[in-house]
């Protein structure tokens, strides 16, 4: 149960719809409060969904994996967000087919899909929010396709620096290379390179396992 006051103004200003406070209500009766450290993973590919998340704190990255076992970062879940294929995979009783994992310290709020049905027989504002956070990952989406599609690696590279940086709200980000081309599916080497021109552009500044953006 959700009982703590700083967990309750959390929902209130993360909402950014006319949320009334029965539906505050019920989304303290009906959800849990999981905190995660940074790598943890909130779920996995392959398995049933349980339980619909709605990011308080922090941020998650949501990754797909090909059948090399290779990773492609999708999106961010980024505080008020949701993640829109657990609430479709939920509702239609599917496999998960995404995984997501903690990017930082962040506190997730996991509503029973069991109670996905009451929620939008009652609450015309989730599904408001529903519909609201379904148009912005399809358009991230599109971008993640559009950029593999048409955009050369360094491209793809600056952008995902600029996204990381915007989701974390520092110039500075702690990745390694390995990490970096994990991200973007691509080798280690061709980020490197790619790292080292970007640092002779003055697009960046390189040191150990840093990057900051100038």
């Amino acid at each position: 149960m959700i009982n703590q006051t700083e967990s309750i103004d959390q929902l209130k200003k993360i909402a950014e719809f006319e949320a009334s406070d029965e539906f505050l209500s019920d989304l303290r009766r009906y959800g849990q409060i999981k905190k995660l450290n940074e790598g943890d993973i909130l779920f996995e590919e392959n398995t049933s969904i349980r339980a619909i998340p709605i990011i308080l704190k922090g941020s998650l990255k949501v990754y797909q994996s090909d059948e090399d076992f290779k990773e492609l970062l999708l999106y961010y879940l980024k505080e008020g967000d949701t993640c829109i294929m657990s609430v479709l995979n939920g509702l239609y009783n599917e496999n998960n087919q995404l995984k997501a994992v903690a990017n930082e310290k962040s506190e997730v709020l996991l509503l029973p899909v069991q109670k996905l049905g009451i929620l939008t027989k009652k609450h015309p504002e989730w599904i408001d929010y529903i519909f609201r956070i379904y148009h912005q990952r399809f358009q991230e989406l599109l971008d993640v396709v559009n950029a593999v599609a048409f955009k050369k690696m360094d491209e793809r590279l600056l952008r995902f620096l600029k996204q990381r940086s915007a989701v974390s709200g520092k110039r500075t980000i702690k990745l390694t290379h390995e990490e970096l081309a994990n991200e973007l599916g691509t080798a280690r080497v061709v980020i490197s390179r790619l790292l080292k021109q970007m640092e002779s552009n003055g697009l960046v500044r390189l040191s150990r396992n840093k990057i900051t953006l100038l």
